[in-house]
C-alpha cells in the first residue's frame, strides 16, 4: 500500500508502481464531478492526484507528485500499464534530482515522442495496417487460455475488411492523411518550444504504421537523448490507444540497458488543461456561426467508442474522462454566452461486442425523429484529419443526417496545427520536464513473445483453422451480414 504522505513529500521510490485508479469504484459518488477539476481551474497551490485528478487544497513547495488513496487499485486489465512519472504538479523534486530550466533542460538533448494511431498510406497499406491493428492484444483481448489466435484471427479479420475499408480510404484520396499531418504538428511543436526558450528533438512514432514506435525510439537512442517526454496525441486516455503505446514502450525500454536508464515523463491524459479546453470551444464558438440560426443548432459529440468490456471488466477510465471532457467544454461555452443544447455518442464500433452507448448512427435518427433541424458534428477524440473523420463522419454520418431529418449540418475541424493548442501541448510538454524519472519496467510480463519458429508454424497453422471455425458461428455470420464487421 501506498503512503500518500511520502508520496506528497516527494520521497517515492522510484521503483514503485503507480497504478491508475478503479474509476468504477472511486468515481461512484455522485460529487465526484465536482471534485474532478483541471489544474487551471483550481485554488493556486492545489494539487490533483495524477490519474483520477481528485484535488488536494494542501499548498507544498516540495510536492513531486500526489497520488490519490485510491490510486493505489489497478483494474487495467491482467497487464500493468506502468507510468512511473506521468504528470506532475508544482513539482521541484523527483527523486532527488533538482528541477532545472528550460535553458537549462536544452543543454541535456530533450527529446520529444509523439504518440499516435498511425494509418495506411496507400490502398495497398490497407490490408497490412489492419492485421497490426488486430494483432494487437489491446485491441482484441482474448483470454490467456486463447492468445494464441491473436495473429490468426487479425490475418483473418484484415483480409476480411480490407475491401471495405479500401474502399473508405479511397474516398478520401487513396489513403491517410494522419502521417503528414502528425508531422506537421511535430515541426509546429519544435517551434513553439523553441519560442519557449527550449530547444527539442520531436519525434513521431505510430502504433500500427510507419514510423512505428519501435523505430522513432531506436533514433531516440542514435541521437543520444538525455531526458525524454512522452506525448500521446489522445487527449483521454483508454487502454487501446496510450496504454498501448505505453506497452510498446515498457517492452523496448525494458530490453535496452540504455533506455532502461533514460529519464521519461510520460503525459498520460491532457484533455483537461486549459488550452485544450479554451481551443476547442473556439473552434466550435466560429463553427457555429455558419448556422443562420446559431443559438438553435445542437452541439453533437462524436468521440471514437471502445468496447464495453474494457471499462467495466478492465478499468478504462476512458469513458469518465470523454465525459469530464465535454463537460469543461461547455462549461466553457456557457462562459462565453454559448447554452446550446448537446449530446454525446460514440462511433467506429467494429464486430459483433457490445461497444460504448449512445452510438453514433443511432443518435442520429433519433435527433431527426425528434425534430432536430441543425446540428454540429464535434470530433471530440481527434486532433487530426483522418478516416474517421474525413469518411465516417463526413459522408456516411452527414447523409444519414440528412436522410433522418435533419436540414442543416456542419462539422468543426480537428484541432490540427491551431496555434493555441500546439502552444499548450508546448506548455505540457515544458512542465512535465522536471517530473522525468528512469522507467523501471519488470523484468517480466504476461506478454512475452515465443519467438521459437516452429512453434509460431504451430500456432499460426492451427489457430488460423480454429479461427476460421470461430467465425462460422451464426453469430459472426449475422455480423458479416449486417455489416458490423
Amino acid at each position: 500500500m501506498l503512503d500518500p504522505a511520502l508520496i506528497r513529500r516527494g520521497r517515492m521510490d522510484k521503483n514503485i508502481e503507480m497504478s491508475y485508479c478503479s474509476y468504477q469504484a472511486f468515481h461512484s459518488s455522485p460529487s465526484m464531478r465536482s471534485r474532478r477539476t483541471p489544474s487551471w481551474a483550481r485554488p493556486r497551490g492545489s494539487r490533483s492526484c495524477v490519474t483520477c485528478h481528485t484535488v488536494c487544497n494542501k499548498s507544498t513547495s516540495q510536492a513531486s507528485l500526489f497520488l490519490c488513496p485510491g490510486s493505489t487499485n489497478s483494474r487495467i486489465g491482467s497487464r500493468s500499464l506502468v507510468c512511473r512519472s506521468l504528470y506532475s504538479v508544482d513539482a521541484s523534486t523527483f527523486n532527488g534530482l533538482t528541477v532545472q530550466s528550460p535553458t537549462h533542460a536544452a543543454e541535456e538533448r530533450v527529446g520529444v515522442l509523439l504518440l499516435n494511431l498511425g494509418g495506411p498510406e496507400t490502398l495497398d497499406d490497407v490490408q497490412p495496417f489492419l492485421f497490426n491493428l488486430f494483432a494487437d492484444p489491446d485491441i482484441i483481448r482474448l483470454p490467456r487460455l486463447f492468445r494464441f489466435l491473436q495473429q490468426p484471427l487479425a490475418k483473418l479479420i484484415s483480409t476480411l475488411r480490407a475491401p471495405k475499408s479500401k474502399e473508405a480510404y479511397a474516398s478520401i484520396g487513396g489513403g491517410s492523411p494522419l502521417r503528414k499531418i502528425t508531422d506537421d504538428q511535430a515541426l509546429a511543436l519544435k517551434r513553439a518550444l523553441e519560442a519557449k526558450g527550449l530547444s527539442s528533438n520531436i519525434y513521431v512514432g505510430m502504433r500500427y504504421w510507419y514510423p512505428f514506435t519501435e523505430e522513432a525510439i531506436q533514433q531516440i537512442k542514435k541521437d543520444g537523448i538525455r531526458r525524454l517526454v512522452v506525448l500521446p496525441l489522445y487527449p483521454q486516455f483508454s487502454i487501446s490507444t496510450t496504454g498501448s503505446s505505453i506497452s510498446v514502450l515498457e517492452q523496448t525500454f525494458r530490453e535496452d540497458a540504455y533506455l532502461s536508464r533514460l529519464p521519461v515523463s510520460i503525459i498520460n491524459s491532457w484533455y483537461q488543461r486549459e488550452g485544450y479546453i479554451k481551443s476547442m470551444a473556439d473552434l466550435i464558438e466560429k463553427e457555429l456561426q455558419s448556422f443562420s440560426e446559431p443559438k438553435e443548432a445542437m452541439i453533437f459529440f462524436s468521440a471514437h467508442g471502445v468496447p464495453v468490456s474494457y471499462v467495466e471488466n478492465a478499468g478504462d477510465p476512458y469513458r469518465d474522462q470523454m465525459e469530464e471532457c465535454i463537460f469543461l467544454i461547455m462549461q466553457e461555452l456557457k462562459a462565453r454566452g454559448i447554452s446550446n443544447e448537446h449530446t454525446l455518442a460514440y462511433q467506429s464500433r467494429v464486430g459483433p461486442v457490445q461497444w460504448l452507448k449512445p452510438y453514433t448512427d443511432e443518435v442520429l435518427v433519433e435527433l431527426g425523429q425528434k425534430g432536430v433541424k441543425s446540428l454540429l458534428a464535434v470530433p471530440v477524440s481527434f486532433v487530426s484529419e483522418h478516416i474517421e473523420t474525413l469518411e465516417e463522419i463526413d459522408m456516411e454520418y452527414r447523409e444519414l443526417a440528412l436522410e433522418s431529418g435533419i436540414k442543416n449540418w456542419a462539422r468543426v475541424p480537428a484541432l490540427g496545427l491551431t496555434p493555441s493548442f500546439i502552444t499548450d501541448l508546448a506548455d505540457a510538454v515544458i512542465e512535465a520536464l522536471p517530473s522525468a524519472a528512469a522507467i523501471n519496467a519488470p523484468t517480466s510480463t504476461s506478454e512475452d513473445i515465443d519467438k521459437d519458429p516452429f512453434k509460431y508454424f504451430v500456432k499460426m497453422f492451427f489457430g488460423s483453422i480454429l479461427a476460421f471455425i470461430l467465425f462460422l458461428s451464426p453469430k459472426m455470420i449475422t455480423a458479416f451480414r449486417n455489416r458490423v464487421i
